[in-house]
């Protein structure tokens, strides 16, 4: 796909998250919704009047050009056989996570329990699964985007999501770079894809320091995790409350 074309597409879906028409994007840009219909049908954008279409949209170019490197496909994801091949050995797991984190061969050696022949293997593991480019010495290249996700489902999550998800939530929360809060709103659909889309951009922006921190040396490093979640929700007293009152209107329809 030409990359104008992503670009006109990721424009679109933006327009549709936040439930802005052509005739309303047409009345903040002062056009005719025809003159929209025909720049979006022709893809034939200035820098300026991009820039104007995304303060209506309340977004940024950058974030723009990363939707629209993204495609269509939505997230990279790594092969059934991949992951199950992380999936059936946790040492492999923790290798693999270590690469996609940035961390050298000589590092790993120094700071775990892990012999070079041991690693040795897990590399050629990984090396026969396409999830790395290595010729047998210390270097090692990825062949698979840092920023994929777990398959729903998958054979990662099916071993070790719920575990994952205890031992991350193990904790009080209290420390200097600890935070924990749920709260919980009423909000329009249109505005629940707003606040998506901004989660799903600091997931980017998490990506991106990790990426800027990987060239630090191991010990000027932690591990970090994020957990991030949002789906239409209501809590259980509330529900309970609502089929009451819907309960007391049937009875007084009836009556």
């Amino acid at each position: 796909m030409p990359r104008s074309h992503r670009l006109v597409e990721a424009l679109k879906k933006c327009l549709r998250a936040r439930g802005i028409t052509y005739a309303k994007l047409a009345r903040a840009l002062r056009l005719s919704e025809a003159s929209v219909k025909r720049l979006f049908s022709q893809g034939r954008f200035t820098l300026a009047r991009i820039d104007e279409i995304l303060q209506v949209l309340e977004m940024d170019l950058v974030e723009l050009a990363r939707m629209a490197r993204g495609g269509e496909g939505g997230p990279a994801e790594l092969s059934v056989e991949q992951e199950t091949l992380l999936a059936r050995d946790e040492r492999l797991l923790s290798v693999f996570w270590l690469l996609l984190n940035g961390w050298r061969f000589a590092d790993i050696v120094e700071e775990f329990a892990i012999t070079r022949t041991e690693l040795t293997l897990a590399l050629a593991n990984f090396e026969r699964a396409r999830l790395i480019e290595w010729d047998a010495g210390e270097r090692v290249r990825l062949r698979v985007a840092k920023d994929f996700v777990w398959r729903a489902g998958g054979p990662v999550k099916k071993a070790y999501g719920q575990r994952v998800t205890a031992e991350f939530l193990r904790s009080r929360f209290a420390g200097p770079q600890e935070l924990l809060r749920f709260e919980a709103r009423d909000l329009s659909p249109e505005s629940a894809a707003v606040l998506t889309r901004k989660l799903e951009r600091l997931l980017a922006e998490f990506g991106e320091l990790a990426e800027v921190d990987s060239s630090l040396s191991p010990r000027r490093r932690e591990g970090v995790g994020l957990l991030i979640a949002c789906r239409p929700w209501a809590f259980s007293v509330v529900n309970a409350l609502k089929k009451r009152a819907q309960a007391l209107g049937q009875h007084s329809n009836r009556a």
